[in-house]
């Protein structure tokens, strides 16, 4: 059971596991059982996108069947568990495929004060007294409606957990439901103790509560079936409810930097030269970078910020996230200041971006890009779905109107209408970046005008697929993974391809800390999170040792991981040709991006070099860079301070100490906290004028 909130459109690692571990929650069951209930998992306002069908045998064992298929990809389960008197789980087994195809096989015993379990990443045996749950790395979804069972009996209100841990609940409110003349009342629940964040869940109101509904807004709702038509108010009720905890958690993090603000004696990365100068002084003003140079003794400010043994830095850039409202502490924590958004629910990104500009959301500001996707079976439900020409300049239309900068093509977009959707966004002035769609390959992208490639598979796919190829499945990872070990960098078609990008300007937005999971053998920690994993939370740490891909023997591990190797390879070759590049993610937020600066640093980049890459580069592709991506006045205060040097060791990168944004000041130190994570620096020294 590990509760941790989905991105979308690509819920990778942390994000896909939330569907197989803890996203769709259900009792449900067959014509012979002594409890049914059946639950849907619903995508795109009502398309169902998978089911949980949970049997409750007379003797109280429960079977679990569960399967969520949605871009392509998803997980197919199947779990059995007892329960002991307390509602924790007896035993426990659960066997299937997780989202990217690797296999679960998990299994737990009590044995009156002794557990053990054993899953593909893990195994334990260890005593225990008294009321403990087990948190299973692979199940299905019905454990939380276990947990909130077991929660209920506890007069403490606190969970223990296993191997480590405990979850708590607080209500957050109440809504009544209707069904065919019937109503009744649900609850809104913020559970706490798994995870970065808090996890929502709609339950019943009962001595035995279990899940109503799980809701994801913009994303995903799973309710009981029967009661779909309700799930849109559940859906409103609960963004309403998680927003004034976000406005909360802002008033207590944000610090108003209003008035003059001088930061001494500090080393300025300079990001036109990608070099870092002799110590000054830099004075921001309500928002705006002043000047930078030493100030002299007469200068006044509101606050003076010790700059020595510092670095000042631009606001970091992270060019491909998929944005949610509980994002923003990862991300300001890690000095992620602007992030380009690459798909998301219209509506929702909407709120977000005016809770943003409102004041209300802890949030690096958002440069959004529209997303459009063809319909099939493997559909990913953002943005626009379209069919035709006439609906895909509808959708350009829409969002050139809403003053997006550019458009993102996804896998299933009808290629007989690519070339002309790219030249009608042109014509609106829109750049156009995106995967390559099935059936295609990166260099009939490009030669239909591209301006921009997202993700490494879908550039090194390139090479490895033809017009039959369907790269809406599996394939798109495992070819990949499979093929590049033996690809020739140095060959005329890899060479003469880079050089098109480099001629062309076509940026790539590479995500290869993402594409990490490609190589990721069960037990080991993900690459993402081993120069961080004493900072983390045990469940996460413990959640992020579980591989996605099949990797079934030693032979294919030592290929799937040659082929990272030269993933990380071409991208140091594209570099060095001259084409553009950009620092990425679509992984968890923060972490993520500091890791894949130092994948750049591996492949080939000076630290300096990749710090650019993530603020002035990434600045002038957002089209934002008169406004942002260097420190020079006139500027947004959007700028980090580490302590140290990121110029010399890209690690240092972890270590700031404030996060100006705009006037709200940040202390990494204070947000990491929040969010249960050890701090890699203390709060810079700020000192208030007398």
């Amino acid at each position: 059971m590990t509760l941790v909130r989905p991105r979308n459109p690509r819920p990778t690692s942390i994000a896909a596991r939330s569907l197989a571990l803890g996203l769709l929650l259900s009792f449900s069951a067959s014509a012979l059982a002594a409890e049914t209930t059946r639950y849907l998992a619903l995508v795109d306002g009502g398309k169902q996108a998978g089911q949980q069908v949970v049997s409750v045998a007379d003797d109280g064992t429960t079977t679990v069947e569960f399967v969520f298929k949605d871009n392509g990809r998803g997980p197919e389960l199947k779990e059995t568990y007892t329960l002991a008197e307390d509602g924790t789980y007896r035993t426990y087994s659960v066997t299937g495929t997780s989202t990217f195809g690797a296999k679960v096989e998990e299994s737990f015993q009590r044995d009156g004060d002794r557990v053990r379990w054993k899953t593909k990443s893990d195994q334990g045996e260890m005593p225990v007294s008294g009321t403990a749950l087990y948190s299973p790395l692979g199940g299905a979804p019905a454990g939380l409606s276990v947990a909130l069972g077991a929660l209920a009996k506890r007069s403490d209100g606190r969970l223990p957990l296993l191997p480590g841990g405990s979850l708590s609940s607080r209500k957050l409110g109440e809504a009544s439901v209707v069904r065919d003349g019937k109503r009744q009342t649900v609850q809104l629940l913020a559970l706490t103790g798994q995870g970065f964040t808090p996890n929502f869940v709609w339950a019943t109101v009962e001595a035995q509560p279990r899940v109503f509904a799980l809701i994801y807004p913009g994303f995903l709702q799973l309710i009981q079936d029967g009661w779909q038509a309700n799930a849109n108010d559940l859906e409103t009720r609960q963004k309403a409810a998680e927003g004034e905890l976000l406005v909360d958690l802002r008033k207590k993090l944000g610090h108003d930097f209003a008035g003059a603000t001088l930061i001494r004696d500090v080393r300025v990365f300079d990001s036109e030269k990608a070099a870092v100068g002799a110590p000054t002084d830099v004075l921001v003003r309500d928002g705006r970078i002043v000047s930078v140079g030493k100030a002299g003794k007469d200068v006044q400010a509101a606050r003076t910020v010790d700059g020595k043994g510092k670095t000042l830095l631009p606001g970091l850039f992270d060019m491909h996230g998929h944005v949610s409202r509980w994002d923003g502490g990862l991300n300001i924590a890690a000095g992620v200041t602007t992030v380009r958004d690459m798909g998301n629910d219209n509506a929702t990104l909407q709120q977000m971006i005016g809770e943003i500009q409102g004041g209300t959301l802890m949030s690096p500001n958002v440069v959004p890009a529209g997303f459009i996707e063809g319909e099939s079976d493997y559909s990913a439900r953002n943005g626009f779905v379209i069919k035709n020409l006439d609906e895909a300049k509808k959708a350009v239309d829409w969002y050139s109107e809403h003053g997006y900068p550019q458009i993102k093509i996804y896998n299933s977009f009808p290629k007989a209408v690519l070339r002309d959707t790219v030249a009608y966004a042109h014509g609106k002035g829109m750049r156009v970046s995106g995967h390559v769609p099935a059936f295609l390959r990166a260099q009939d992208v490009v030669d239909q005008g591209f301006d921009e490639i997202q993700h490494i598979n879908q550039l090194m796919l390139n090479f490895f697929v033809d017009d039959k190829t369907d790269t809406r499945t599996l394939q798109r990872f495992y070819l990949v993974a499979e093929k590049t070990a033996d690809l020739d960098l140095d060959s005329k078609p890899v060479q003469d391809f880079i050089q098109t990008l480099a001629s062309k300007k076509i940026a790539i937005d590479p995500t290869l800390a993402t594409f990490e999971f490609l190589h990721q053998r069960e037990g080991e920690l993900s690459p993402i999170f081993t120069a961080v994993d004493t900072h983390l939370p045990p469940d996460v740490q413990r959640g992020r040792r579980a591989a996605e891909m099949n990797i079934p023997d030693d032979a294919t591990w030592q290929r799937y991981n040659k082929s990272y190797d030269k993933l990380v390879e071409f991208v140091g070759r594209a570099y060095k040709a001259g084409v553009p590049l950009l620092a990425g993610t679509d992984e968890v937020p923060g972490f993520t991006l500091q890791h894949e600066l130092a994948l750049y640093v591996r492949a080939g980049l000076t630290p300096a070099q990749a710090l650019q890459v993530a603020t002035r580069d990434a600045a002038k592709v957002a089209r934002v860079d008169g406004d942002r991506g260097s420190v020079s006045a006139g500027k947004r205060s959007d700028l980090i301070l580490v302590d140290g040097d990121p110029t010399r060791d890209i690690g240092d990168i972890r270590k700031i100490s404030l996060v100006l944004q705009g006037q709200t000041a940040y202390y990494p130190s204070e947000v990491y906290a929040e969010l249960g994570v050890k701090p890699f620096a203390p709060a810079a020294k700020v000192t208030a004028a007398k």
